[in-house]
């Protein structure tokens, strides 16, 4: 069968059901895309928004006039340019007029029109009045001046404009979203005096690039003051491509304490963000917050309090968390996708959007000047007709008088073309008086300097360019504003880990000789009071808070971290660290720390090698730990010895054979891993034998001093004296004195 349409003998026309199908959907597709999705890059709008704003300008709807029922506009809507529902209809003018939607409201309405927090919860068409509003003006004030194309309606007995005169780019102003058959749109809003520098811009330089629009039009500019936290890179990438995404963050600010955030992102409803922020709370998983608030007025429409459980607590980490996990931060798709002047729905970049604008605006400006030409053409003629009347006014009279057809005789006798013979004819006598022919040429005169100004501006393409320039920059001074959404740079959100939302209390670590772990509340523990398993005796202990891990290094120089929280308590003997790390076989556990991730220590083995490493880097997840110190052969770690400041602390090093040498903290290298550098000079035939090793390390703070112990003795090296030990990184250093060579501990006080 044929897949023409065919028709049989009834006239009926018959096709196969595929080829109906198909055109079927195509047609409808067509329809919804040109017709109820995609917005026109003309004047920025929607087919229903354009109706209902022609409709209110019909009815009389200025800013100036008195609001009218809601009703009564969306009923002038449905019955003479929109036959759908009328729910639709009224959601799309409450959409222009709610503020918290568009960044320059189109309808001025009054009454209960929804709220940020619930833009749904408008009133009924019946209860809500409305107006336009000033800002209107930009799309309606020339549609009367020639300006437009009309075409009928749905039912052919009106004419509607097929777009709006819009005077400033609207498209970017108020932004637009929508869903078509097969593609979509995601238009942001913009600043007005942006967008108007942008296009006067490209108007004076036709050929710039996006990269040179961008110092006027840096971003979106949304109707909330939240933050535009996007990279300037990315929204420049945008704008070229037409399609990227946007991301912006609520604003809060520290009063007394407390956080309290006071502008959220586009859309963003503050009921919605305290239900997940007391969901969290409820769930345990906010401890560091106290309390929460909504304290939300007709002054502070977005106030919401947050209170933290102490000044402890880090504000920026916490706000940083909430950003990650709540709508405080949310990104939006940004889809340039909109109706061209050819007609046909494509993705744009900003410079084709604005050439595409300016290239409408000009040829508006052209038709409405060539309009009011035409108007003061005809005006002229009239008034040249009228003065020849005025100078042959005796005349004029009796061939009106004498002449049964009065007007072929005038146009005979002054040759006065038809449109003048009958404005003649029309015209009262009291205005051929002397009088009224001076006010006749004075207007003659105020026409032809208007005609020769237009016919001026007609005939250059500079001076029509500049008179659209000149109309864009007095349109941006009279309804421009201030920026309302800061462009600004940001740490990207990062949501709390388990360690970090588990209550921070204050912990004492015990480490036993056998890899025995425990945990104590408070730093006030005495370790070596705690009860040990036979043969097993105290080694070390570290402080720091529940929420931060604790860090365990082996005898073969392995970092292994576990978070404070999950480590068994002080009341019992704890547990062995094997059940939880796989340390290499044979090796023990030597060391545990614990604190700030920026505290620095001292890393080193005993022949002599070390260097600076911060808390952090020792952190390390996996159960086979991570190397961190390389030993040379036969070689055994020290324990670690914190630093607290590497601009004045020196570092004590102390060998087997009582070798000592002081030398500053900071000439030590900071690395994540490695051997490090030589710390004291050991030779390298009694290191390789093992006869001299590195036996003890020690920081002393500016000015302090340092306790030696040899078995029962004990010897205090003060400031003083240990500058007599004093050298550079690397050297042999002095002998200690007779009977404190071979050292049992020291400790800087």
């Amino acid at each position: 069968m044929s897949e023409a349409p065919v028709y049989n003998s009834e006239g009926l026309e018959r096709m196969p059901l595929r080829v109906f199908s198909e055109k079927a959907y195509l047609d409808y597709s067509m329809y919804v895309i040109l017709d109820r999705a995609l917005p026109h890059v003309g004047d920025g709008l929607k087919p229903v928004q354009r109706r209902i704003l022609y409709a209110m300008s019909e009815l009389g709807l200025s800013a100036a006039s008195k609001h009218k029922k809601s009703a009564r506009t969306v009923g002038d809507v449905l019955g003479k340019f929109h036959p759908h529902g009328d729910s639709a209809c009224y959601e799309a003018m409450v959409l222009m007029a709610q503020s918290f939607s568009y960044r320059y409201p189109l309808i001025d309405g009054q009454g209960n029109w929804g709220s940020a927090d619930d833009p749904k919860s408008f009133a009924a068409m019946r209860y809500t009045e409305a107006r336009l509003a000033r800002y209107a003006e930009v799309l309606l004030a020339e549609v009367d001046q020639g300006t437009v194309d009309w075409v009928p309606n749905f039912d052919g007995t009106l004419e509607e404009p097929a777009l709006l005169p819009a005077r400033l780019p609207n498209l970017l102003l108020n932004g637009a979203t929508g869903i078509a058959v097969g593609m979509a749109t995601d238009i942001p809003s913009h600043n007005l005096r942006e967008v108007a520098a942008a296009a006067l811009h490209l108007l004076e330089h036709p050929q710039a690039s996006v990269a040179e629009l961008i110092p006027h039009l840096p971003g979106p500019d949304y109707p909330t003051a939240a933050e535009i936290i996007t990279p300037p890179v990315e929204l420049l990438r945008m704008y070229e491509t037409g399609g990227g995404s946007v991301r912006m963050r609520a604003v809060y600010e520290l009063e007394q304490g407390d956080i309290v955030i006071t502008a959220l992102p586009h859309q963003v409803s503050g009921n919605r963000v305290m239900e997940q922020i007391a969901a969290q709370m409820q769930a345990k998983r906010l401890p560091m917050i106290e309390d929460l608030r909504d304290e939300s007025d007709h002054e502070n429409p977005t106030r919401l309090v947050i209170v933290p459980r102490s000044n402890r607590v880090d504000v920026e980490r916490l706000m940083s968390h909430l950003f990650a996990t709540t709508d405080l931060e949310r990104t939006y798709r940004v889809n340039l996708n909109l109706i061209a002047l050819d007609g046909r729905p494509r993705v744009m970049s900003l410079r084709e959007i604005l050439s595409e604008w300016l290239e409408f605006r000009t040829r508006t400006v052209r038709r409405r000047l060539e309009h009011r030409l035409e108007k003061v053409r005809e005006r002229l003629h009239l008034l040249d007709g009228l003065l020849i009347a005025l100078l042959n006014i005796d005349e004029v009279i009796r061939i009106i008088r004498t002449e049964d057809e009065p007007k072929p005789v005038l146009m005979a006798r002054f040759e006065l073309s038809d449109a003048q013979a009958e404005y003649v004819l029309n015209t009262r006598l009291r205005q051929l008086a002397r009088l009224e022919e001076l006010k006749l040429r004075g207007e003659q005169e105020e026409l032809a300097a208007e005609r020769d100004r237009l016919e001026g501006i007609l005939g250059s393409e500079a001076a029509l360019r500049r008179l659209v320039g000149e109309e864009i920059a007095k349109d941006a001074e009279t309804y421009g504003d201030a920026r309302r959404s800061p462009i600004t740079r940001r740490p990207s959100a990062a949501a709390l880990d388990e360690t970090e939302l588990s209550p921070s209390e204050s912990l004492t670590v015990v480490l036993s000789e056998r890899g025995w772990v425990r945990a104590a509340k408070g730093q006030d523990i005495d370790p070596l009071s705690l009860g040990y398993k036979s043969g097993d005796r105290f080694l070390a202990a570290a402080h720091l808070r529940s929420n931060q891990p604790a860090v365990f290094l082996d005898s073969t120089g392995r970092s292994y971290s576990l978070p404070a929280h999950t480590l068994p308590s002080a009341r019992g003997q704890g547990e062995p660290l094997t059940g939880r790390l796989d340390p290499p076989r044979g090796a023990a556990f030597v060391a545990v720390l614990g604190g700030e991730p920026e505290a620095r220590y001292v890393l080193g083995s005993d022949a002599g090698y070390g260097f600076l490493v911060t808390l952090e880097a020792l952190y390390a997840k996996p159960r086979a730990g991570k190397a961190v110190l390389t030993l040379p052969a036969g070689a055994q770690v020290l324990r670690p010895v914190r630093v607290f400041n590497t601009a004045s602390d020196r570092l004590v090093a102390i060998t087997s054979t009582g070798h000592l040498l002081v030398f500053p903290v900071s000439e030590l290298p900071e690395l994540a891993r490695g051997k490090g550098n030589k710390i004291i000079a050991i030779p390298a035939a009694r290191a390789a034998a093992r006869e001299e090793v590195l036996t003890a390390l020690a920081v002393v703070h500016a000015g302090g001093s340092l306790v030696l112990r040899a078995g029962k003795r004990q010897f205090t090296l003060r400031s003083a004296d240990l500058d007599q030990y004093q050298g550079e990184r690397g050297r042999r250093g002095r002998m200690l004195p007779r009977g404190f060579q071979r050292v049992d501990g020291v400790e800087a006080v």
